[in-house]
Order: C-alpha cells, then sequence, then structure tokens
C-alpha cells in the first residue's frame, strides 16, 4: 500500500495514500469539525465547516487528499474565524428553538456552535420560509431547520438508490424537496427513516405517536397491549448514556410495565410465527414449483420498495404478514378469546426501530373485521422518550420477564434484527422440517456479516438446493434485483432489509452522531449483542418454542392453513415509480 507524509499541527505522520486529511487528522486525535460529512454517506465539502490552512488557502479538508509534504494547519485564527463565520451564517437561517427541539443536546450544529464559543450571530436578516410537511404517516420534514448538508439526500440516494429528495431551487432559495416540491406522502419515499438518522440536526424526525398512547393508558375503557422488535433491546441503553449494543431486555420489560401497559409482549414471539408460516410457504413454493424466489416480506420499508420499483415481482414477496402485525392480529383474536376482552377496546402498541412500520400499521392490507392489528407504532426513540416523561430511573432498573403466552420466543427470533437473520432462523427451522428429525446445526453463519449482498448454496436434508441471497440497504437489494431481472442469478430464496445493517441500525434507533460513526461500527456492536441473546436463549430454533406448538394446536390449526392465511398474511399493491 502505497503511503504518504504529511505534517498536521507540527505532528508527522504517514497514511496510505487516498485519505483525506480530515481523516488523517482524527486518526491522530485532532479534532476538525463537519456537518456535511458523513462516513460513507455523503462527503461534499459543501458546509466548508471543515476548512483547514493549507499555505496561503483555506480548504475543505474533507475532500482534501493527503499529499506527500503536505503543512497542514488546523487551529489558526484564520481558521477559526473562517470556521465561525461559516456556522453564524447557518444559524443566521435556521429556525433557532432548541430547547423544544427532538434533537436538543444531540445536535451537530448545536454542538459545533459551542465547541466555537458561539455566543452571538452577527448576521441577522431574511429567513426561510416554509410549512413544516407532516404528510407522510412516517417522516416530518421542517425545511426551516434544513442546513443544506446534503446527507440526507445521500442517505436517500446514494445508499437506498430510492432518490425521494433531493436539492431544488438555486441560491438563497435552495432547498431539500421531493420532485416538484410535493409533499413526501406523493413521492417514492419507502420511509425507512435513514434520512433522519443521518440529518445533523431536527429538520428530519419521525412522527411522534406519543401522546397517543398516553391517551390509550389513561383510557379506563382500553386494555393496552405492547410489543417489543429484537432490535430495540440493543439500542434503547444509548438513550440512557449506556454503551453502544448494550442489552437491556429486562429493564425495557419493567420500563414498561412501570409505563401502565396492560401485557408486555415480544414481537420475537411472532417471529417464531413467521418461521413457521414463511417456512412452510418457502417447503410448498418449492416442492409445488410456485413463484420463486421467495423473497421475505418482514421488512415494510422494502415492501414498499418492491410495489415502487419492481411491480412484476410481487408475486415474488412472502403473503405472511410482518411480525409485529401477526403479533397484532394473534392478541386481537386468539388472545382476545383467551382473556374475554372485545378486540374494540384492545389498543396494540408495537415498539419498533423502524419508522417505516408506522406507514405499515395504517395499510388496509393489514386489518381484520375493520381492526387494524396495530393500532399505534413508537420508535425506539419515542420509547426512550416517555421513559423519561415518566421520571423512571431506567440505568438502575431491575430484569422482568415478558408475559406469555405471546412473549416467550427463541433464539432464532431475536436475530431478526440483524441483516441475514430471518434466513438463518429460517433454515434452522427448514432444514428439520424437511430432515424430520432434530439436527445438531444450529448457527448457519453464513447467513451472517455486513458484506451488501451475500449468496450461499444450500443442499437441504432431502437434496433440495436451495440458492439464497441476502442484501441489506437497497443500494444492494436494486443491484440484486436488477441481476435476477436480467437473468444472471438463478435463486430460490432472498432476505433483504431496507437499513443497512438490518433493523438494528433502523431509522428509529437512537441516533449516534458522525464522529462516533466513525470510531464504531455502530451495526456490528448492535448486531453482536443480537447474536449473543440468541446463544445463550435455552431454546433457539422456532418450532421448538411451546407457545407456538400450543397456539397451533389451540388455534390455528396449521402454518399455511386457512386460519393462517386470514390473519397472519397479506398482499401487496403496484405504486407509481415517481
Amino acid at each position: 500500500m502505497e503511503m504518504v507524509k504529511l505534517t498536521i499541527d507540527g505532528l508527522e505522520l504517514e497514511v496510505p495514500k487516498g485519505t483525506t486529511v480530515l481523516e488523517a487528522a482524527r486518526r491522530v486525535g485532532i479534532n476538525i469539525p463537519s456537518l456535511c460529512y458523513l462516513k460513507d454517506v455523503n462527503c461534499s465539502s459543501s458546509c466548508r465547516v471543515c476548512v483547514v490552512e493549507v499555505g496561503p488557502r483555506l480548504i475543505a479538508s474533507c475532500t482534501l487528499a493527503a499529499e506527500n509534504g503536505m503543512n497542514i494547519k488546523t487551529n489558526t485564527p484564520k481558521v477559526r474565524e473562517a470556521r465561525r463565520t461559516v456556522v453564524e451564517l447557518l444559524l443566521s437561517n435556521h429556525k433557532r428553538e432548541c430547547t423544544t427541539c427532538s434533537r436538543s443536546e444531540n445536535c451537530e450544529l448545536q454542538s459545533i456552535s459551542r465547541e466555537l464559543n458561539i455566543r452571538d450571530i452577527r448576521f441577522e436578516g431574511e429567513k426561510i420560509k416554509a410549512d413544516v410537511d407532516d404528510s407522510s404517516t412516517s417522516v416530518v420534514r421542517d425545511q426551516e431547520k434544513c442546513i443544506l448538508c446534503g446527507r440526507c439526500i445521500g442517505a436517500c440516494g446514494n445508499i437506498q438508490t430510492v432518490h425521494a429528495i433531493d436539492f431544488a431551487k438555486r441560491g438563497f432559495n435552495t432547498i431539500v424537496s421531493p420532485a416538484y416540491q410535493k409533499p413526501l406522502s406523493e413521492s417514492v419515499c419507502i420511509n425507512c427513516g435513514q434520512c433522519i438518522i443521518a440529518c445533523p440536526v431536527g429538520a428530519l424526525t419521525e412522527k411522534e405517536s406519543i401522546s397517543d398512547v398516553w391517551k390509550a393508558l389513561n383510557d379506563p375503557n382500553k386494555y393496552v397491549v405492547v410489543q417489543t422488535a429484537p432490535a430495540v433491546r440493543v439500542a434503547l441503553g444509548e438513550e440512557f448514556g449506556l454503551p453502544i449494543g448494550s442489552r437491556v431486555t429486562g429493564r425495557m420489560v419493567t420500563a414498561l410495565r412501570k409505563l401502565g401497559f396492560n401485557n408486555v409482549f415480544d414481537t420475537d414471539f411472532a417471529a417464531d410465527l413467521t418461521i413457521m408460516e414463511e417456512g412452510t410457504e418457502l417447503l410448498k413454493r418449492l416442492n409445488n414449483g410456485g413463484t420463486l424466489p421467495l423473497m421475505t416480506s418482514c421488512c415494510p420499508g422494502w415492501v414498499k420498495f418492491v410495489e415502487h420499483n419492481y411491480p412484476n415481482m410481487l408475486d415474488n414477496l412472502s403473503t405472511c404478514k410482518s411480525p409485529h402485525e401477526m403479533e397484532g392480529a394473534v392478541i386481537k383474536s386468539y388472545f382476545a378469546k383467551k382473556i374475554g376482552v372485545d378486540p374494540n377496546n384492545i389498543v396494540v402498541v408495537s415498539i419498533m426501530p423502524c419508522v417505516a412500520k408506522k406507514f405499515e400499521n395504517q395499510r388496509e392490507e393489514l386489518s381484520n373485521e375493520n381492526l387494524q392489528d396495530v393500532d399505534i407504532v413508537l420508535t425506539t426513540r419515542e420509547l426512550g422518550q416517555m421513559i423519561k416523561e415518566a421520571g423512571i430511573d431506567f440505568v438502575n432498573l431491575k430484569n422482568e420477564e415478558f408475559d406469555n403466552p405471546l412473549g416467550e420466543s427463541t433464539g432464532a427470533a431475536v436475530i431478526f434484527g440483524a441483516t441475514g437473520g430471518v434466513a438463518e432462523a429460517a433454515l434452522r427451522t427448514v432444514f428439520e422440517l424437511t430432515a424430520g428429525k432434530e439436527l445438531d446445526t444450529i448457527d448457519y453463519t453464513v447467513a451472517r456479516g455486513l458484506d451488501g449482498i451475500k449468496e450461499a448454496r444450500i443442499e437441504l436434508p432431502n437434496g433440495v438446493v436451495v440458492n439464497t441471497a441476502i442484501a441489506h440497504g437497497l443500494g444492494n437489494a436494486r443491484k440484486l434485483m436488477d441481476m435476477i431481472a436480467n437473468g444472471e442469478k438463478d435463486l430460490q430464496f432472498i432476505e433483504v432489509m431496507a437499513c443497512p445493517g438490518g433493523c438494528v441500525n433502523g431509522g428509529g434507533q437512537p441516533i449516534v452522531n458522525s464522529k462516533m460513526k466513525e470510531e464504531i461500527d455502530i451495526k456490528a456492536e448492535r448486531a453482536k449483542s443480537i447474536y449473543d441473546e440468541d446463544k445463550e436463549l435455552p431454546i433457539r430454533k422456532s418450532h421448538k418454542n411451546p407457545y407456538i406448538k400450543q397456539i397451533y394446536d389451540e388455534f390455528l390449526g396449521e402454518p399455511n392453513g386457512h386460519l393462517s392465511h386470514e390473519l397472519l398474511h397479506t398482499h401487496y399493491v403496484k405504486r407509481n415509480r415517481y
């Protein structure tokens, strides 16, 4: 590897050729502030906050490649004044409601202003005026807070290849907007929320539903049930200062009980249920000549992406509802009968790492007898806020267990939170159902890892070969889908998660600032905790869950049976491509 030598603030260092000055400085502990730069997402040198002095010139360090003999100065009066001026200009056209902003104390503009010791704004003039776009079920856009850094555009276009938003207009009037300045709800947005976790300020947030949950909890006529997705338990602790990836399953359950929910269930139960339904569906398609490849349907962002971009492949999607929707359907049927409560009086709240679930739970296709399967979706961040509002000392809570029968789950269900987890969970069950006996194999590590697209040739015990592909991040999914469309791939099973890394990096997870993302692989840390929990659970295969067996014996009958199709399966719709 070719190396280059340079000097930064009198410190001589050697870095690989192609390294930017910003990266080189941060490697040796020299802090250069930045706003538009976000590792692997956006690098445009548009904000100019990261300028450094190179000879007589000020140059943005995020796009400046290190070269031999460079003498970089990052802390001169000229540099400090330039940075301060840039940030003051940004603030002069920024809706400064810091005390009430959702990103207060976790805002990168706020942090940089503090670091640069900005106490007054020298520049006051005309400000952009724009209505808040809250048309989407999932994402709220406040253009008056936008600093035009472009990070949301990078996440949506470069990583997800959705291109729902871009820069529009020119000069002072420049904005970030869907095509033709239409509302976000009329765009091709798939509600993944990657724009939210890329945004350094509060210009993009989830559509908050906290007040709806408080209202339900305070209504004596409502029986309020909550369920939590697997990825929430390895991220919620970050909202209370715990290290990235801390597992807080037991404390989370305790906190939810303290908030007043009648029952605290685990979406992992329905993940086990999904494996029974989807695994059986795969075997039927393999054996009976059904539409292949079978594509997973757990991720609503991915499903909507297919509806917009690949409508000719809608039949390839599994008809299974996503796990939390299955759980909601079961709560309002099976569980309602068990406890003798009218389903009309049951409110199902889902705690999800995902803002696309806020769109999903309102789909007409995900209802039964005029009742939506799930009534309200909260993100991990929203749950953290509720716990803080209630004055609960989360860090020091004792561990409690989920309620049964819809709280018992297996290791196979837990790993749904990481990319490859659904495929691995399915393999654990499909292998044994095909073999007709218990197998020792548990860990199908071929499905693990953060490669954008993973492929494996898997031979089932009956000799049937299942060519499998796993993709995460919709840019990778698009590549895979285009290869299938062009006849370059012969696959029988595909797992896709819209968010890079899977649900652990969902758009509703705690927001980590750009510097921390350079130091820690957030996706890997949270995924590691997911797999650690899997290893510690006594049952690690979905079909071994005793409560799964019970619900089929008492209620559903058999996987893919008549009642299962009525409650647990759905269909999809073709959507506009532009």
